[in-house]
């Protein structure tokens, strides 16, 4: 008696198994790589994002945002917008870089599957690979951090390598100035939080400006000092609004209009006795994080204190930070209470918005950009692509030591990795052979986004490398092999080791998988 296919999942569960489920991993994330791949490079194109329900629309080529802002059904496409978040939390920069390569060498392992070599083999020797590669970048690594003078051409040519891919790198020179004078300004901290980024519709680019200290994009109470030197600052979050009356959810009645007025007059007595305790932690500034109304305003205006209400909740603990002082709800201790120092406080002028300027903050590492752009979309590019510079830089400023990028590295690991294939003995040898194919991969991409002959150009690169030319990588600007040191192409370690190590995992991760298995969905009970 024969039996049918018997069932174990639920209704509406799917699964696929073996070829089926390895394809259709391996497709999926072959497909999230071909999507972000034209965006890589100094010649990479741009992508717009449009939300279909908003109609807001965002123009980008960085691959965290291009990937976050996506919606994917494939598992392994999942894991690779994973690894593109890692990245930027990691480094801040080479998200687009850790997805190609990631899919380049499931490319690779998807033709040995086809030939009937085990993943297991191919996982094998992938590791091998790593191990190899990761010694030769290792090895290229140079590290100036003594000399201060090497370092700091170091870090600018890595913030005018990293922005020769953005949208600000017709004017990288400017911008990679300006982004290491602010990293520096952090004494070896990664915390970013120190440096402020405002972005103000109007002028070009070039119009952007570095600039010590804070600035908050609040206005300044009525008939309150514009300008106050040696501030003491008092930051807090509390209602300063109860000169209204506010009994929720109840009525009152009252039996003369005299009444109402004594009730009114006991909650402007109340307020008074809150502006004195505030009056008592001897500030000349109160900067709060509600509204304040118009009668503690006016109370505060009589006492020659600037006021300022309404301040975001991110620009509160950020001056809290730069300025030394803490953010209190209650203020019936001011001994106990930590206040902020500053030497100036004024009102600028930036377009035709008016903000207030906090100059020599306690906290001298912090310090602001401010953006000029023509429109919304190029400032929010411009910011993005400036935070890759500054997180990047900040991490090197950690772990100093830099290699050369225009594809130099990666030929460099290729050529160690070829190596290890002539000496590894079975099948694992044309695992290792895929894996130094995939790494080259990178360089050639490069070339096709410019409009290059890759095959020619990735040919003679590998050939330089053969000949001992160590420093040899693509110039993209002649579309030639050229010196990456004479030229300045510089790129982080740490970034590039991160690359390789997390595309080599998440490859690693998705040969794994065998089987897919999809529950069935929820059903809804009732109405």
């Amino acid at each position: 008696m024969s039996l049918g296919p018997v069932q174990i999942f639920g209704e509406n569960a799917q699964q696929e198994r073996a070829e089926n489920a390895r394809l259709s991993n391996i497709i999926g994330a072959i497909a999230v790589g071909d999507l972000v791949k034209s965006t890589l490079g100094p010649k990479g194109m741009d992508k717009i994002l449009q939300s279909s329900s908003k109609g807001d629309m965002l123009v980008t080529n960085d691959g965290a945002t291009i990937l976050k802002s996506i919606a994917l059904d494939n598992a392994a496409a999942k894991v690779l917008v994973n690894i593109s978040k890692v990245q930027d939390d990691e480094v801040g920069d080479g998200t687009t870089s850790v997805c190609v390569l990631a899919s380049e060498f499931l490319r690779q392992a998807e033709e040995l599957i086809n030939q009937k070599i085990h993943p297991q083999t191919i996982i094998d020797g992938f590791r091998l690979a790593t191990t190899a590669a990761h010694e030769a970048l290792r090895a290229a690594a140079v590290d100036n951090s003594q000399d201060r003078a090497a370092f700091r051409a170091d870090l600018i040519n890595i913030a005018r390598t990293t922005l020769s891919s953005k949208v600000l790198s017709h004017d990288k020179e400017y911008f990679a100035n300006l982004a290491v004078d602010a990293v520096l300004r952090l004494g070896g901290s990664t915390n970013l939080e120190h440096i402020q980024i405002i972005k103000k519709v109007g002028g070009r680019l070039t119009d952007s400006y570095l600039d010590e200290g804070f600035i908050l994009d609040k206005k300044i109470g009525v008939n309150q000092p514009k300008r106050i030197e040696n501030a003491r600052i008092l930051i807090a979050n509390t209602p300063m609004d109860t000169d209204k009356i506010k009994v929720f959810g109840a009525r009152l009645k009252v039996e003369a209009t005299g009444q109402l007025a004594e009730l009114e007059r006991a909650e402007r007595e109340k307020m008074r006795a809150k502006v004195e305790k505030i009056q008592a932690h001897g500030i000349n500034c109160f900067v709060n994080r509600q509204l304040i109304y118009n009668w503690p305003e006016q109370l505060f205006a009589d006492s020659g204190i600037m006021a300022i209400e309404h301040a975001d909740f991110d620009g509160v603990e950020r001056l809290a930070l730069v300025t030394g002082g803490e953010i209190v709800s209650t203020f019936d201790h001011p001994e106990l209470v930590k206040v902020g120092h500053c030497d100036l406080i004024e009102e600028i002028i930036i377009g035709e918005d008016r903000l207030i300027k906090f100059s020599g903050v306690a906290g001298s590492r912090a310090c602001t950009v401010v953006l000029r752009a023509a429109t919304t979309q190029l400032l929010d590019e411009a910011e993005r692509s400036l935070h890759d510079a500054l997180s990047v830089l900040s991490q090197t400023v950690r772990e100093p030591r830099t290699v050369l990028g225009g594809g130099c590295a990666e030929t460099l690991m290729s050529k160690a990795v070829d190596a290890l294939a002539a000496t590894t003995a079975g099948k694992r040898a044309i695992a290792v052979e895929a894996f130094a194919k995939g790494l080259r991969q990178m360089p050639t991409i490069l070339a096709d986004n410019a409009g290059f002959d890759s095959s020619d150009l990735v040919a003679k690169l590998r050939a330089a490398h053969y000949a001992n030319q160590n420093n040899a990588g693509l110039d993209m600007d002649k579309g030639i092999v050229g010196d990456m040191r004479a030229l300045g192409i510089t790129e982080s370690y740490k970034l590039k080791r991160q690359v390789l190590l997390s595309a080599a995992e998440a490859a690693e991760m998705v040969l794994r998988v065998d089987d897919i298995i999809r529950c069935a969905p929820r059903q809804r009970t009732g109405m």
